[in-house]
């Protein structure tokens, strides 16, 4: 399978609505945001509407599919009522995310070895409508292997316990996740899977990951609407645009 070696920049403005939400304001505004990530040269912007809506909230699908002139990756988990908004939207992208209400952020990977026919089932529709299906999953080959198995056409490797060994200094772990990391991109791109990866990205973490061949996109967010509190949002892309340029090209 013939690839690019551009590497693709998606900005995940969840978290603007977060700051929003804490008040129960009108602002700051994630379409605003999500503009101002294009104008800065974002490839596209990534929304996970959750089932508790604690950040993303519907209004905001609705205003980022009339806005962006990028493609939105929208983040669900597998809910018949996701499913339903997804249909109706029709975004460029659906990932496929786990997701628990007690928890701060995704802490892992979705089960889809365990999962498979359910989820077979599930994006069946999703695939008839011309979305690109994701599925965010961790490095192991059976969860590879099953994502192919299904028809997905992208899985993105959760980088979340790369990024927490390395801020624990914990660098042997951290090296073998990353050796992980990229056996599983070779995995899924042999069976014809294009492979993404995010979370808990930094600058001082990205390199190494988006230097992995098989790599085609990095989803960031976090991390980057922090920086931009300090710097501004078109710093923060351009500089994590420059460190990923490095690697990559």
């Amino acid at each position: 399978m013939a690839q690019s070696n551009k590497l693709r920049l998606g900005v995940n403005i969840d978290h603007v609505a977060t700051v929003r939400n804490a008040r129960g304001s009108a602002y700051p505004d994630p379409v605003r945001a999500a503009k101002l990530a294009e104008a800065a040269g974002a490839d596209g912007i990534t929304a996970h509407l959750r089932e508790d809506r604690r950040h993303i909230r519907d209004a905001d699908i609705d205003g980022l599919m009339a806005a962006l002139t990028t493609p939105l990756n929208f983040e669900m988990a597998a809910t018949i009522e996701m499913q339903s908004i997804a249909l109706a939207h029709k975004p460029h992208a659906v990932c496929i995310v786990p997701e628990k209400r007690e928890e701060r952020t995704t802490e892992g990977g979705l089960d889809v070895a365990g999962d498979d026919n359910r989820l077979a089932s599930f994006i069946a529709p999703l695939r008839e409508a011309g979305c690109r299906i994701s599925l965010f999953i961790g490095h192991e080959e059976s969860q590879i292997r099953a994502a192919a198995r299904i028809g997905a056409a992208v899985v993105e490797l959760h980088t979340g316990a790369y990024c927490d060994f390395h801020y624990e200094g914990n660098f042997a772990k951290r090296d073998a996740e990353l050796a992980a990391l990229i056996e599983g991109a070779t995995l899924a791109h042999s069976l014809g899977l294009e492979v993404h990866a995010g979370h808990g990205l930094t600058f001082e973490t990205v390199k190494p990951i988006a230097a992995i061949p098989e790599v085609m996109e990095l989803n960031i967010g976090h991390f980057l609407m922090a920086e931009s509190l300090f710097i501004g949002m078109e710093a923060a892309i351009l500089q994590m645009r420059a460190l990923m340029d490095e690697v990559r090209g």
